[in-house]
């Protein structure tokens, strides 16, 4: 029975960015009013996440008009267009909590600097990303070339910053037209 509900939950996951808690995000969403529809974007520190699966959560907080703020969104909810990632916190909690007693720049999260990791997306079954290859194309390696056609590529490459130099020289040696 239980192998039922998860294959019918694993079929509702979507492709979200890899965040934590911590982290900046830009939450965009669905906003229904009356018979129109927006997309809303709710900005702030990644408190917490809880749950797994297609019952997963996270809090996002901000700061609106000097009063903090906090809203918990399902993650695989198809009201969430897209998650964007815009900073990664350096945090050693899985539950920030202490920022409600935060206000101002103490309320920051100190931000990673080096070594970001990459946009990593985590399984689901949404479309692919764009940037990935296909397998054929990034399995193939890459040519090596002989050494003469090494030292013509240098040899070519040395040429034409010279070429693009003489130009200038003879725009020097133009005698200038007086003005009138």
């Amino acid at each position: 029975m239980s192998n039922i509900i998860d294959s019918i939950e694993r079929a509702q996951l979507r492709r979200v960015p890899r965040f934590k808690a911590g982290d900046t995000v830009r939450v965009h969403f669905q906003v229904i009013e009356g018979q129109r529809r927006r997309v809303q974007v709710y900005e702030g520190v990644v408190i917490k996440r809880q749950g797994s699966g297609a019952r997963e959560t996270f809090t996002v907080r901000k700061q609106s008009f000097g009063v903090g703020v906090e809203r918990t969104f399902p993650l695989h909810s198809p009201k969430i267009e897209k998650i964007e990632v815009g900073a990664i916190g350096d945090v050693n909690r899985a539950k920030l909590y202490y920022l409600r007693g935060r206000v101002g720049k103490k309320a920051r999260v100190r931000e990673v600097r080096y070594g970001a990791r990459p946009e990593a997306v985590e399984p689901g079954l949404e479309a692919p990303l764009e940037e990935e290859l296909p397998v054929e194309e990034a399995a193939e390696p890459e040519e090596e070339l002989p050494a003469e056609a090494v030292e013509e590529t240098a040899e070519v490459e040395a040429e034409e910053p010279a070429e693009a130099e003489e130009p200038v020289a003879a725009a020097e040696e133009a005698e200038p037209v007086p003005a009138e």
